[in-house]
């Protein structure tokens, strides 16, 4: 049993180990190759509850605790990032709905979305304003009884497959980050298209896609809260999604560790084996050590939430922030201990280099998770 994991955590992420490596892991090289969207990975984790399992029982989830659902993401990332992506961007689609939505629009969208039925996506990034989302361009503009949108979201994962959007637009143009609210959107939905699927450098088996809104009209009550509170409902929902990212890192290490433990075994260097040689063995130790460090940074804001803390943004910060840089690290060791042998695709160290880096990149960069630290640190020490 890992440290800090009850009997019951450990037997889920025991589970999910098996079915991600068994089911998942197979397969991720050649999705990765041809960039195909892995619709039968979806209907595994939709068999398997991992889609809905942090969703409320009340509408058919299965309520797990924080924990359970990070080591669940651990372990499908450690077998394939492009479907931990998907499973991620289910939640980080249906959070807002779940921290503001009414009774009416829960009962309306998230027994389906629980259930796998329908994926989700979430609409904040635009091309002028990614880690200034205050300063999205988007509108929605009053009209009677319904809001009509006009502009773009870019990098949206899930985006073209999902069928609920959240999507995060000015509705006041003076008032900057108090003028943005945030809004349900289906797909299928007049004046509402997609751009071209991204052509990415790492999980090449998500969809990436652009939202386009031209004139969309929407009703009323597809607006998520008040108006005006869609900027501090965005932060509130990176809060508790940035540890999973953490997760996703960690999970990736690990997979270029497994991956280096077994190859430095295998080969042979004048005359014994690679993992004989002092400089590679500490090499593994220092990614052991980092891997394990990480881990535990980011178990420890999911025990946080379980427990009720009021506020996680730092924890949640510092550990998306350690452990996305740590795989980086992490996997750059494993690439120099695999040699050339690593730089090529028929290991899967390469496709691990440019899975890991998007972790880096996603729900804020390391860049914005230390302005975010230091921004509360500074003002707790005045």
């Amino acid at each position: 049993m890992q440290f800090g994991l009850t009997e019951e955590q450990q037997a889920v992420k025991d589970a999910a180990r098996r079915v991600a490596q068994e089911r998942f892991a197979p397969r991720a090289a050649e999705i990765d190759v041809t960039g195909e969207f892995p619709w039968d990975n979806v209907r595994v984790m939709r068999e398997a509850g991992f889609l809905g399992m942090a969703f409320p029982e009340a509408y058919g989830g299965g309520g797990a605790d924080h924990v359970s659902h990070i080591v669940v993401k651990e372990e499908i990332a450690r077998a394939c990032l492009s479907t931990c992506t998907i499973m991620a961007a289910q939640y980080l689609g249906s959070l807002p709905l779940m921290l503001t939505g009414t009774p009416e629009q829960k009962e309306r969208y998230l027994r389906r979305l629980a259930s796998g039925e329908i994926l989700a996506a979430f609409g904040l990034t635009e091309a002028g304003a990614g880690s200034d989302a205050g300063s999205i361009r988007t509108t929605a503009r009053r009209d009677g009884d319904e809001y009509v949108l006009n502009g773009a979201k870019c990098f949206v994962t899930n985006g073209g497959v999902a069928d609920f959007y959240t999507v995060f637009a000015k509705t006041d143009l003076k008032a900057g980050a108090r003028g943005i609210s945030a809004f349900i959107v289906e797909k299928g939905t007049p004046g509402f298209t997609f751009g071209k699927a991204e052509n990415k450098m790492g999980i090449r088996g998500s969809a990436t896609r652009e939202l386009i809104f031209e004139d969309c009209h929407i009703r009323g009550e597809n607006r998520l809260g008040e108006e005006g509170t869609g900027y501090k409902l965005a932060l509130r929902t990176l809060d508790h999604t940035r540890p999973g990212v953490g997760a996703e890192a960690v999970g990736v290490a690990q997979a270029a560790l497994d991956a280096s433990l077994k190859y430095a075994r295998e080969r042979v260097v004048f005359g014994s084996p690679l993992s004989d040689k002092q400089a590679i063995a500490f090499m593994l130790a220092d990614m052991a050590t980092e891997i394990e460090a990480a881990r535990l940074l980011v178990y420890r804001v999911a025990a946080m939430m379980d427990a009720g803390e009021p506020s996680v943004t730092v924890a949640a910060s510092q550990a998306k922030l350690f452990a996305s840089e740590m795989a980086h690290r992490v996997v750059h060791k494993a690439l120099q201990i695999h040699g050339g042998y690593g730089y090529m695709k028929d290991f899967p160290l390469e496709r691990y280099y440019r899975d890991q880096r998007i972790t880096e990149l996603y729900e804020g960069t390391s860049e914005i998770q230390r302005m975010i630290i230091a921004g509360n640190l500074l003002r707790a020490n005045r």
